[in-house]
C-alpha cells in the first residue's frame, strides 16, 4: 500500500466511525467501536528495537529523559542479528589507501556494545581483514543471542522501559505535531503520550501512521539467515585457500583464542560448477562469519520480491520460499563443501529481514556524491567511512562523510525523527548509510535529539546544534 492509498483508507475509516453506527458493515470495511484507552506518558518513544533502536532508546535515556522501547518481537538486535554477517564498520577504509591513518571513526553507544559482547565471548572484536581489506579494513563478528541478551541488559541499566512482544498501531497527531502513538499488545489497546518520537522500525512505520511522506523503492533483496552447526572451519578454509577462491578473510577471537579465522569466503567462491549454478539460484551468499568453533553464525540466503516487503501477502510468500531455499542451500553445502558433510541447521532468524521498507522524505536527502567526496556538513552527527559496494565505491582517500542531523528529521513534522535504513534515496548511497554500524550512530544521535528536544520543549528543528553536538561528545561520538 503506498502513502496515497493508506492516507485514503485511513480517512475513510475515520469519516465512516462519523456516518455510521459502531459495528456496520459495507462490502469492504468493517467499523470498530470507539474504545476509551489506557493512557500512558513518556518524555520519548522510540519504536523499534534493531539495529538503530538500542542505542537510541539507550542515549535519550542518558540524557535524563523517560523512555519507552516498544519492538514487536520478544528481543532486541533486529538486523544486526538477523540478516547480516558482521558489524560493518567501525573504522575507515585505511587498508585500501596505503599511508593513510587506521582510525576508529563510530564510537559512543556503539562500540560499548562490542565491550559487553567481548566481556562474554560473543565478538571477535576489530579483527583485521587478511584479504578483502578493499572492501572493509575490520571485521567485527558477533553472537547473535549474547549481543540480545547484552543489549538488553545495557536498555535496563540505562534505565529504559522496554516493551518487547508489543506492536505499534498508529499515531496520534495534532497539525504537524505528534502527541502520542497506539500500542497493542496481549495486555490490550493503550495510547502512549510523549513529547518527542523516533522511528528505528526499519520499515517506517512510525512515519507512515504519523503522516510522512515516502516511497516504497523495493531496490534490495530481503534475505533470511541461518546458524549452521557441526562444521569443520579450518577444513573448509584449507580447501578455499588451496583453491585460491578464498576472496575475504579475518582473524580474531574465537571460542576463547585469538588469531581464529572468524571471517571469511567470498560472493562469488565456487566449491564446483554445480553448487554455483545453484547457490546462484538459491541466493545463497558464502561470506560468512563465525565466534564461536564447528559454527557458521550467519549463512545468508536473498530473494528479491516483486513488490514491496510492506506488502502482507507477498511477504508471506517469501517467508515460505526462503526457508525452502535454507533447507535446499544445507544439501548443497553437505554435498559440496568440505568441512559441512554432518552440518545442521541451528538458528533461522523468525522472519526476513530487509534492506529497505519504506523510504521516508527528510529535510535533506544523502547523495552518492556526498559520500564518496568525503562531505561534512555544519550539523554532522556523527561520521562514517564504510561503503558496501566498495572496492567499486570507496570514500575518497580512506576518510569519511558525515551524516548531518536534517538528514534524520522527517519533512513536515514537528517532533519526529528517523533512524536507519529509511533515510537516503539513491540506491547506491543507501548502499552506505544502510549499513549495521551506520544506523548504530544514526540512532545514538537521534535519541540523543529526541531526549534533548523533550527536556528543552523545542521541536526537532528548534533544537540548537551546539547542544546536540555537545552531548553527543560527551557521549563518546567521534568527529571529525
Amino acid at each position: 500500500m503506498n502513502r496515497r492509498e493508506f492516507s485514503k483508507r485511513s480517512f475513510a475509516l475515520g469519516l465512516g466511525a462519523l456516518a455510521r453506527p459502531a459495528g456496520a458493515q459495507t462490502p469492504e470495511y468493517y467499523e470498530e467501536a470507539a474504545k476509551r484507552l489506557p493512557v500512558r506518558r513518556f518524555d520519548v518513544v522510540v519504536a523499534g528495537g534493531g539495529t538503530a533502536g538500542v542505542p537510541a532508546a539507550i542515549a535519550a535515556a542518558r540524557q535524563g529523559a523517560k523512555v519507552v522501547l516498544i519492538e514487536n518481537k520478544g528481543y532486541t538486535g533486529g538486523v544486526a542479528v538477523e540478516g547480516g554477517t558482521a558489524l560493518h564498520s567501525f573504522f575507515n577504509l585505511w587498508k585500501a589507501f596505503p599511508g593513510v591513518e587506521k582510525r576508529q571513526v563510530v564510537r559512543g553507544i556503539p562500540q560499548e556494545i562490542v565491550d559487553g559482547l567481548m566481556r562474554v565471548g560473543g565478538c571477535s572484536g576489530h579483527s583485521e581483514m587478511v584479504r578483502g581489506y578493499d572492501y572493509d579494513s575490520v571485521c567485527t563478528a558477533i553472537d547473535t543471542e549474547m549481543y540480545k541478551m547484552v543489549t538488553l541488559d545495557m536498555l535496563q541499566q540505562a534505565g529504559v522501559t522496554v516493551w518487547v512482544n508489543t506492536f505499534l498501531a498508529g499515531a496520534i497527531k495534532r497539525g504537524s505535531h505528534l502527541t502520542g502513538v497506539i500500542a497493542e499488545s496481549r495486555s490490550g489497546r493503550e495510547a502512549i503520550y510523549a513529547k518527542a518520537f523516533v522511528d528505528t522500525t526499519g520499515y517506517g512505520d512510525l512515519a507512515a501512521h504519523a503522516g510522512a511522506k515516502y516511497t516504497e523503492p523495493n531496490d534490495h533483496a530481503v534475505a533470511n539467515s541461518m546458524g549452521v552447526g557441526n562444521v569443520d572451519i579450518e577444513k573448509m578454509c584449507d580447501y578455499l585457500l588451496s583453491k585460491d577462491r578464498m576472496t575475504q578473510l579475518a582473524r580474531g577471537r574465537r571460542s576463547g583464542k585469538d588469531g581464529q579465522i572468524v571471517r571469511f569466503g567470498g560472493e562469488s567462491v565456487s566449491f564446483s560448477e554445480e553448487f554455483n549454478a545453484e547457490a546462484r539460484k538459491l541466493g545463497l551468499a558464502m561470506i560468512t562469519t563465525t565466534v564461536h568453533d564447528n559454527y557458521l553464525m550467519f549463512i545468508k540466503l536473498n530473494f528479491k520480491m516483486p513488490v514491496s516487503p510492506t506488502n502482507r501477502d507477498e511477504s508471506a510468500k517469501a517467508e515460505i520460499e526462503i526457508r525452502r531455499r535454507m533447507f535446499k542451500a544445507l544439501e548443497l553445502m553437505r554435498k559440496y563443501v568440505p568441512g559441512c558433510e554432518r552440518a545442521f541447521i541451528a538458528r533461522t532468524s523468525p522472519s526476513f529481514a530487509i534492506r529497505r521498507g519504506r523510504l521516508i522524505a527528510c529535510d535533506y536527502d544523502i547523495k552518492l556524491d556526498d559520500i564518496l567526496k568525503a562531505r561534512h556538513f555544519d550539523d554532522d552527527v556523527f561520521v562514517y567511512g564504510f561503503h558496501d559496494s566498495a572496492p567499486r565505491l570507496q570514500v575518497a582517500g580512506g576518510g569519511t562523510y558525515g551524516i548531518p542531523y536534517r538528514a534524520l528529521r522527517p519533512a513536515g513534522i514537528d517532533n519526529l525523527l528517523v533512524a536507519g535504513m529509511m533515510i537516503t534515496s539513491e540506491h547506491e548511497a543507501h548502499m552506505s548509510t544502510r549499513n549495521t554500524v551506520s544506523c548504530m550512530g544514526q540512532g545514538q544521535a537521534a535519541g540523543t535529539a529526541a531526549a534533548l528536544c523533550a527536556l528543552k520543549r523545542r521541536g526537532t528543528r528548534e533544537l540548537a546544534y551546539s547542544d546536540l553536538r555537545s552531548a553527543l561528545v560527551k557521549d563518546g561520538v567521534y568527529f571529525e
